[in-house]
C-alpha cells in the first residue's frame, strides 16, 4: 500500500464518528416527517399504540377528513391568500431595498432605523389596533384583509437592502447613460440580478403566510374564509380526536411548503448568503 492510500485510509477512519453523528442527527430531524406520513396510513388506535410504519388505513382516513372539513376550500384558500402575500411582500420589499441602498439620501439611514424599530414591537400587540382597521375598511374575510399587514415587513426590506449591496451599481450608470429609466433598472436589470434573493425571499414569505394561523383566526370569521392551519386546529379540537385523520391534515398541509423549499432550495440558499447572479 502507497503512502497516500495509508494516509486516505487514516483520513477516512477519522471521520467514521462524524459521519456516525451526522447519520444520527439526520434521523432524529427526519423522523418526525417520518412519522407523520406513517401515522396518516393508521387507525386513532394505532397511532396511539406508536406504531411507526405504515398501514392500510390511509383512504378510510382521506374519507373521514373530506366529510369531517372542507379541505380543497381551505387548501384553495391558502394557496391564494399565500400566494397573494409572496408576489406583493416580493414586489414591495425588493422596491424599498434597492431604493434605500442604491440611491443616495441623508435621512435613509434614520428611516431605516426607524423601521428596524418596528422588528421590536410584538405582533400581539399590534393585532387589536390591525383589526379595527380592517374591520372598519370592510376587509374581514377577505384576501386583503389577511395579507396586508404582511405585505411589507422590516426584515424582508432589510435582507434585500444587504443582498443590493452586491449589485453593481456600474450598471445602473450604463443603464442611465443608454437611456433606461428608474423603473425601467428596476425591472430589466436589479430583479434578473437578484433573482437569489427573490427566491429565498419567495421561500420565506410562502411558508410563513401558508403556516400562519392567529391573524387569520382573527380575521376570517367566516368557515368559509377557513385556512389549512385553521382546519387542523378544528379537527384537534373536538372531545376525541382521530389521529389518524388529523395526521392525514396535517399530511396535506405540509406538502405545499416542502413542494416550494425543494423546488427552490438551491436559490434559497443562494440567496440567504447573499449571492448575486
Amino acid at each position: 500500500m502507497t503512502k497516500a492510500k495509508k494516509n486516505r485510509s487514516m483520513v477516512q477512519r477519522r471521520l467514521i464518528p462524524s459521519y456516525i453523528f451526522l447519520i444520527f442527527w439526520s434521523f432524529i430531524s427526519v423522523f418526525p416527517l417520518f412519522w407523520m406520513i406513517t401515522a396518516a396510513t393508521n387507525t386513532t388506535v394505532d397511532v396511539a399504540r406508536g406504531k411507526v410504519w405504515f398501514g392500510t388505513y390511509a383512504i378510510e382516513n382521506f374519507k373521514h377528513l373530506l366529510a369531517a372539513q372542507p379541505l380543497w376550500r381551505s387548501m384553495g384558500n391558502s394557496f391564494l391568500y399565500s400566494v397573494a402575500q409572496t408576489l406583493l411582500c416580493l414586489f414591495i420589499c425588493s422596491l424599498a431595498g434597492f431604493g434605500f441602498e442604491l440611491y443616495a439620501d441623508k435621512a435613509k439611514d434614520r428611516l431605516f432605523a426607524f423601521l428596524l424599530l418596528a422588528m421590536m414591537i410584538p405582533g400581539v400587540a399590534t393585532m387589536i389596533p390591525l383589526f379595527t382597521m380592517i374591520s372598519k375598511m370592510g376587509m374581514l374575510n377577505s384576501v386583503w384583509g389577511f395579507i396586508l399587514p404582511q405585505v411589507a415587513t422590516p426584515f424582508m426590506i432589510m435582507m434585500f437592502r444587504n443582498n443590493s449591496r452586491n449589485f453593481p451599481p456600474a450598471i445602473m450608470e450604463a443603464a442611465r447613460i443608454d437611456g433606461q429609466t428608474e423603473a425601467g433598472i428596476f425591472f430589466k436589470q436589479y430583479m434578473p440580478i437578484m433573482k437569489s434573493t427573490y427566491a429565498a425571499a419567495a421561500v420565506i414569505t410562502f411558508m410563513n403566510a401558508w403556516n400562519a394561523y392567529l391573524w387569520p383566526k382573527v380575521v376570517m370569521t367566516d368557515n368559509q374564509a377557513q385556512t389549512m392551519p385553521m382546519l387542523i386546529a378544528n379537527l384537534a379540537a373536538g372531545y376525541t380526536i382521530d389521529y389518524g385523520v388529523l395526521m392525514m391534515g396535517v399530511l396535506f398541509c405540509s406538502i405545499p411548503t416542502m413542494v416550494v423549499f425543494f423546488v427552490l432550495q438551491k436559490q434559497f440558499a443562494e440567496g440567504i448568503t447573499g449571492s448575486v447572479k
